[in-house]
């Protein structure tokens, strides 16, 4: 059975390779942090997530007007965006990221396959306030780069970490590192799998004080927004259940007004 991570990997370095993350222009950012904004936020912290496709489920959303998006995003109470840059199964863009930028005044997340140091600084260059890294991604050496060498680059450019774990050894490797966000996707992304449960499994013998825990899929509705709160999750990152919904603004509330 191919492991669909190794796919994303491969496509993520032949991109690379290509000069896809080659970015030249600059544009100018707003100075947020989503650590301070998950713990200063008054209600439930939702990550609302850009998302066109997935692997998984094909075209989510057929049209996306970013200006409309931004604006039901930050209406309904939204604590900071991700934005997809991963085109080839994803359909996101480089481009798109640089209009949300242009556009929104909430904190930007890059969100990629991110396996080299030209995707660090195109994510600086297009105005995103924290990137995402995929931990295992380190530990099959997809990255020439150390994790914490890779967390050093992203804080020298002004930049916050969200290290992304699925199961208990990742995460426990994660706490030893200087990643300020920790994520845990309910997705395995070997085989595309969701176990909505995966979050609750590890934050149950684990309990960081000093490091924000960002919950990544598989949530679908309010129940599993409030298990996931009482387990010790700090934030989620929405994407699918948002984008599919005929009024974003008014889903997006659905969750931050969960409690």
């Amino acid at each position: 059975m191919t492991d669909f991570l190794d796919v994303l990997a491969n496509e993520s370095i032949e991109r690379t390779s290509r000069g896809y993350y080659n970015v030249q222009d600059h544009v100018s950012g707003e100075p947020a942090r989503f650590v301070k904004a998950i713990a200063t936020c008054k209600h439930v912290p939702i990550v609302a997530e850009i998302k066109k496709r997935s692997p998984s489920l094909g075209i989510i959303r057929e049209r996306i007007d970013h200006v409309q998006i931004c604006k039901a995003f930050e209406n309904g109470g939204a604590v900071g965006i991700s934005v997809i840059t991963e085109r080839d199964r994803f359909g996101g863009s480089l481009d798109l990221l640089r209009k949300v930028r242009q556009t929104a005044r909430l904190p930007l997340l890059m969100k990629d396959i991110v396996t080299n140091k030209a995707q660090i600084e195109a994510a600086s260059r297009l105005g995103a306030n924290a990137v995402l890294l995929i931990s295992t991604l380190f530990q099959r050496r997809y990255c020439q780069t150390p994790i914490q060498d890779m967390i050093k680059l992203v804080h020298s450019e002004n930049l916050e970490v969200l290290l992304e774990t699925h199961d208990e050894g990742e995460f426990s490797y994660a706490l030893g590192t200087d990643a300020d966000m920790i994520g845990i996707n309910n997705r395995d992304l070997r085989d595309l799998s969701v176990d909505p449960e995966t979050a609750s499994r590890i934050l149950k013998n684990h309990h960081p004080d000093d490091r924000t825990v960002v919950v990544e899929s598989g949530i679908q509705d309010r129940n599993v927004l409030v298990q996931l709160l009482k387990a010790g999750a700090d934030a989620f990152l929405i994407g699918t259940s948002i984008m599919k919904a005929r009024d974003v603004e008014e889903k997006l509330r659905e969750f931050t007004m969960v409690l």
